[in-house]
């Protein structure tokens, strides 16, 4: 596995290359914490699946590289920071980023893209705006409020929430659930005991283990299933 930086537009898309060389793409969208250690252990582990794994920069335009702890203060500081973002420019970003993995050598067959909590909502958004072939979204907290969007939206398409989450209330997922019933290009998977951010294994405040090995299961699944 390799690593470099590369550049879109503006800012920067760091890359990960899998071990053979080649691969089918994923944009991998962050988290308020940026590309700290979890969201490069988690590109890591992406890219050792084989995946050409690409992490655009989101605060470029106000905190260029930004990157907390997480523990409270961290917690506290990204939130400031993404209190300043511009979703509507963040998605643009992603949609570039996508098409910057697309046009790859090392990028063979398809692209999808996996975000967490605000990387979620902006993965759910990326589904509607642009053409990927496969979008994961962990938790984002917009996507009840945009439950419209779904009728835009053809590519396979897999939700993950927590049925604890203090940020995104059980009714609001219980929407989320009725809107995409029926669906046949639409999964939704409930970690009922699990709040937010429970993927994160490198924030004790959210982290739940169980849940989220067996989201992280599915969540590759689908992946491997929609993009090789």
């Amino acid at each position: 596995m390799t690593t470099r930086v590369d550049t879109v537009g503006d800012f920067d898309l760091p890359v990960w290359l899998p071990a053979g060389g080649q691969g089918p793409a994923l944009v991998l969208i962050q988290e308020i914490f940026g590309l700290d250690d979890y969201l490069r252990s988690v590109a890591g582990e992406l890219a050792a699946a084989g995946f050409v794994v690409g992490v655009p920069d989101l605060f470029w335009r106000t905190d260029p590289g930004w990157s907390s702890a997480h523990d409270e203060a961290g917690l506290n500081a990204s939130l400031a920071v993404a209190g300043e973002f511009d979703a509507e420019l963040g998605l643009a970003d992603v949609v570039a980023s996508l098409a910057h993995l697309r046009s790859l050598p090392e990028v063979t067959g398809k692209a999808g893209a996996l975000g967490f909590c605000l990387g979620g909502s902006l993965a759910y958004g990326l589904a509607a705006a642009s053409d990927p072939d496969a979008v994961v979204s962990f938790y984002g907290s917009a996507v009840p409020g945009q439950l419209d969007l779904l009728d835009r939206i053809t590519c396979p398409l897999q939700f993950h929430f927590g049925g604890q989450d203090p940020y995104l209330p059980r009714d609001a997922v219980a929407q989320v659930e009725a809107a995409v019933a029926g669906r046949p290009n639409v999964e939704i998977h409930v970690q009922e005991q699990a709040g937010h951010a429970f993927h994160n294994h490198a924030a004790p405040m959210f982290h739940h283990p169980e849940a989220a090995a067996a989201a992280w299961q599915l969540a590759t699944a689908f992946l491997n299933a929609h993009l090789r």
